[in-house]
């Protein structure tokens, strides 16, 4: 059985909803299949108590408000993922569940599509299926005694054998786990590597304010030698600074950047010091930028010197552990917070580069009427978020339904 329509989003996401809005007012008719649920990576990909990592007047779409959530609260998974299903609903978006797109090929000048319900013929294809597709796990570690899972597969302590847990990773999801996992009684290690971590608040404004204000939200590019450097944030407890000392001080033992792994023993980098001194650098350069924009543009804001004030660098970091024996330190489980790549195989056009990052220009490729969406740094930094997707939407609707005027034009 083969449909057509004119235009195939593929993943109902935040991206593929945000997509489908936007043709819907701009009258493209299209369709967007989604192989699980709406939104089902919030509900399924996630630990039970994560909460969004900007407030809910922040992370949503400008044309709707969270209901009954203040909107300097944090929501959480499963409120986020019933927004975008709500959301869906209420505008009646062409989102069909239950249906994974498994190719797609190029034929003529349309696309074919190969689904688990049949094929779908179309003059343009958005790709929206998000950057989280395939956990990354190092197979460094190979006593089958260690429970080993990514940050995608862990849901609360309670699911984790009995023993200490190491959490390797210093993005929000590393540190956000390792709090929760060491405020529940566990021993916790914590490896981390080069991070950023902004201020939750400052001056009485959300960093997420403050990137805006700072144009950080709409850099084009990543700082030549930033790709790899995570960003540690969170929502978590009403949300606060993601300080390493302070997870420190509550029981966490840091250690550098996880390395080889021979006889039950883990080395690490002696890196944690440098990491640790980079992420406050980066800290208090957020705090200089928001001073001065403050000044210039004479904002009333109150000044909050204590803001810079450290903590005392704990043993952890000015002794570090080198290496780690794994049994020795009662390690039964290792949680990789290690982030995720893209995985395009079931895509049949020649547009990937060698890392599998498609090439385009602002989500548009060389192929005509193939898109990408929700990417991150499509367009911007602000591109995998939430309402960043939904601008980079906006934009790519504007240029389907322009080649859709175009192609009826010529026909």
């Amino acid at each position: 059985m083969t449909d057509s329509i004119h235009t195939l989003v593929i993943g109902g996401g935040q991206a593929g909803v945000a997509t489908s809005a936007h043709l819907q007012k701009l009258g493209v008719p299209h369709l967007v299949l989604e192989r699980d649920r709406i939104a089902e990576r919030w509900r399924s990909w996630r630990w039970d108590s994560l909460v969004a990592n900007g407030p809910a007047w922040h992370d949503r779409f400008p044309d709707a408000e969270f209901e009954g959530l203040d909107p300097d609260a944090f929501a959480g998974k499963e409120a986020v993922a019933d927004y975008f299903a709500r959301f869906a609903s209420d505008r009646n978006l062409p989102i069909r569940e239950g249906v994974e797109v498994t190719r797609l090929e190029r034929q003529g000048d349309r696309f074919r599509a190969t689904t688990s319900d049949g094929t779908i013929k179309a003059q343009s294809v958005v790709v929206a299926t998000g950057p989280f597709q395939k956990p990354v796990i190092p197979t460094v570690i190979t006593d089958p005694g260690i429970t080993q899972i990514h940050s995608n597969g862990y849901r609360n302590p309670g699911a984790l054998p009995q023993g200490a847990v190491l959490v390797v990773g210093a993005g929000s999801s590393g540190a956000q786990i390792a709090e929760e996992l060491v405020r529940s009684g566990r021993r916790v290690y914590l490896s981390l590597g080069p991070h950023d971590r902004p201020p939750r608040r400052y001056r009485g404004k959300d960093f997420v304010w403050w990137l805006g204000k700072l144009g950080k939200w709409d850099m084009k590019a990543p700082t030549p030698g930033t790709e790899h450097v995570t960003i540690a944030v969170s929502g978590a407890y009403g949300g606060h600074t993601m300080d390493f000392r302070r997870l420190a001080g509550l029981g966490v033992t840091l250690l550098g950047r996880a390395g080889d792994y021979r006889d039950g023993v883990l080395q690490f980098a002696d890196d944690l010091a440098t990491n640790i001194a980079n992420g406050d650098r980066n800290y208090l350069s957020v705090l200089d930028e928001a001073d001065a924009y403050a000044a210039a543009q004479g904002l009333d804001l109150p000044e909050e010197p204590e803001a810079r004030a450290l903590l005392p660098l704990p043993d952890c970091v000015t002794s570090p552990t080198l290496a780690l024996d794994l049994k020795a330190a009662g390690i039964s489980t290792v949680i990789w917070a290690t982030g995720f790549r893209l995985d395009f195989g079931w895509i049949d056009l020649d547009i990937f580069r060698e890392d599998g990052r498609p090439r385009h220009q602002d989500g548009v490729t060389e192929v005509p009427g193939l898109y990408f969406v929700g990417l991150p740094w499509l367009s911007c930094r602000g591109s995998a978020f939430i309402w960043g997707a939904w601008k980079d939407a906006e934009r790519l609707a504007g240029v389907i339904a322009a080649r859709q005027g175009r192609t009826q034009a010529h026909s």
